[in-house]
Parts: structure tokens; C-alpha cells; sequence
């Protein structure tokens, strides 16, 4: 099980991880006939451990949460959790609407997770008063601490923040939208100790500039497949190595980027594609998802060789 679930031991443990290292996104791994491999899922999770992750969030965006069904995410969770044994918070991922994120939740607490990152909701736009009131339904509904996700159709104001804010198992915020301004606003006006994370599209492009605003945590699926390359850059800012920061993203991190945008649904088929260039077993993502092309995987190789050469490491 997972340890001390008061929101605030949570934070603080969550707080120092994320000074140490990077957020871990673990991907799911499937058979080729589209079933759960739950071994081929626990080395690939073992693996992004030894990497020394400052937290591990599986059943995310890159986890494929939303192809998963309960039972499935149970296991997911349930084999993170014994993977982790305590050494880093484990925080799983949770949506869709109120009543449905709150059935994930218990799964996830029956199964040892210390928190749940809230994805975006389903399909339609939503007033302020409604993305706070449906935070608090699942708050009421959970022990769990909460880390809300604002990307796509989600993204408070100041004061939705400030409401959910006062909600006790309410603990931080992973932002994807890279709107900077917002972003700002909503950490002044944040209570103290209130967490904040760099969750955008290749967080490390953007990495210092969500630094600049008071939020140096960041995600990072690039530590899903190529760590060593993901602790490089992370060094590289701790130590305020500009040149080799500015290397790694000019010659790796750039190029993957845009790699990425040659079509939608790449940001977690490229890290699947890549994690498996490396040896890993986690099979293929799961429709509406497709693998990559094959002038894409070549591509893709080449770049992950010449990110791997940057950091002496071997495909």
C-alpha cells in the first residue's frame, strides 16, 4: 500500500522528489493482440525506477488511460505500486466525469497509490463554477490527495483556482496549456505549499521559461524510453549548464518535437515506438492510436542514436 495519505505528507514527499528529478510517465504495456502484458509493464516500470524518477504517475496521458478498462487499471496501478515499494510517490491518473473518475479513484486507492492526477474531462466546454464543482464531487469522494490537469478545454482563473484551493485534498496543479501569463497569475495567487508542474507537450522545451515563473518541476515522457538522456537535461538545468541545455535541445529535444507534430496522437506513439528501439517490452499503443509510419520509426532511430551519442549512452 502507499504511505502516509494526508495531503500534506503527500505534498512535501512530492515536493522533494521533484527537486531531485523528473516526473516519471510510465507507458502501459500491451501484447500484440491488444491485451495487458502486466511483465512486460512491470520491467518497464522497474526500469524507469532505477532511473531515480522524483514520482511515478502511471495510467496517465502516456499510460493510455483512456484506452483502459477498471480491471486493467487496477493492474496497472497495483504493479506500479509494488514496483515503487515506497521508494517515490506514486500518483495515477483519473477522469472522465465526476462519478466515473471517482470509481478510478477508489480502484486506485485500493491499490496502494498515494495520489491521482485529475485528466481533463470528456468532450464538452464548461463554465469555471463547473470544473471547480466537479473537482470538489471527487474530492468528497476520495482520501486521495488531487492534482488537477488543466490542458485542452480545462484552464482555471484565479478564482477557481483560489476555490479549489481551500479543498483540504486538493494539493497541486500540472499545467499543459504553456500560457505563461495564466500561468503566473495563478501562482501568486496559490496558497503556500500549493505544487506546480510544467506538464506541456515536451516539457523540456519550455523548461526554463516555466522556471522563470516559479515552476521548475516538469514532466517528462522522453524519461519513458531514453532516461539518461532526461537526467542529462535535468542536471544540466540544476547545475545552470546553458551550453549543454541548449545542445541537448537544438540536437534532440527540438527535432523531437517536431517529429511529434507529423501527426496527432504521436506524443505517446513515438515514446512507445521508442521504448520498444531500446529493448522494452511494452507492445503497441492501443486504437484510436497508431504506430508510427515506417519513415517516421527510421527517423525516429536516428534521432534517438544521436540523442543517446550526446549523452555517451547505447541504443
Amino acid at each position: 500500500m502507499g504511505g502516509d495519505p494526508h495531503p500534506g505528507a503527500v505534498a512535501r514527499r512530492l515536493r522533494e522528489g521533484m527537486a531531485r528529478g523528473v516526473l516519471s510517465f510510465p507507458l502501459t504495456a500491451f501484447r500484440d493482440d491488444g491485451l495487458l502484458d502486466p511483465e512486460g509493464l512491470r520491467a518497464h516500470v522497474a526500469g524507469r525506477l532505477a532511473a531515480g524518477p522524483g514520482a511515478v504517475f502511471p495510467a496517465c496521458g502516456t499510460g493510455e488511460f483512456f484506452s483502459l478498462d477498471e480491471d486493467e487499471y487496477r493492474t496497472v496501478v497495483r504493479i506500479t505500486v509494488e514496483e515503487t515499494a515506497g521508494r517515490v510517490p506514486v500518483v495515477a491518473g483519473t477522469g472522465y466525469g465526476w462519478a466515473q473518475a471517482a470509481r478510478f479513484a477508489r480502484i486506485a486507492e485500493e491499490a496502494g497509490a498515494d495520489a491521482l492526477l485529475v485528466l481533463p474531462h470528456y468532450l464538452v466546454d464548461a463554465p469555471q463554477r463547473g470544473l471547480a464543482a466537479q473537482l470538489e464531487r471527487l474530492a468528497d469522494r476520495t482520501r486521495l490527495p488531487l492534482i488537477v490537469y488543466q490542458r485542452g478545454q480545462v484552464a482555471y482563473t484565479v478564482d477557481a483556482l483560489r476555490r479549489i484551493a481551500r479543498v483540504p485534498n486538493v494539493i497541486g496543479l500540472k499545467d499543459g496549456h504553456g500560457d505563461l501569463d495564466r500561468l503566473q497569475r495563478l501562482t501568486l495567487a496559490a496558497p503556500d505549499g500549493f505544487l506546480f508542474f510544467n506538464g506541456a507537450a515536451t516539457a523540456e522545451i519550455q523548461a526554463r521559461a516555466y522556471a522563470a515563473v516559479g515552476v521548475p518541476a516538469y514532466s517528462s515522457a522522453v524519461h519513458a524510453f531514453a532516461p539518461e538522456i532526461a537526467g542529462a537535461f535535468f542536471a544540466a538545468l540544476q547545475g545552470a549548464d546553458h551550453a549543454s541545455a541548449d545542445k541537448l535541445l537544438r540536437e534532440f529535444y527540438v527535432p523531437f518535437a517536431e517529429l511529434r507534430d507529423r501527426a496527432p496522437g504521436y506524443a505517446v506513439s513515438l515514446v512507445k515506438a521508442a521504448a520498444r528501439l531500446r529493448g522494452q517490452r511494452v507492445g503497441p499503443v492501443r486504437a484510436p492510436l497508431t504506430d508510427p509510419a515506417p519513415a517516421d520509426l527510421a527517423d525516429l532511430k536516428a534521432l534517438l542514436t544521436a540523442g543517446l551519442d550526446l549523452v555517451g549512452a547505447a541504443l
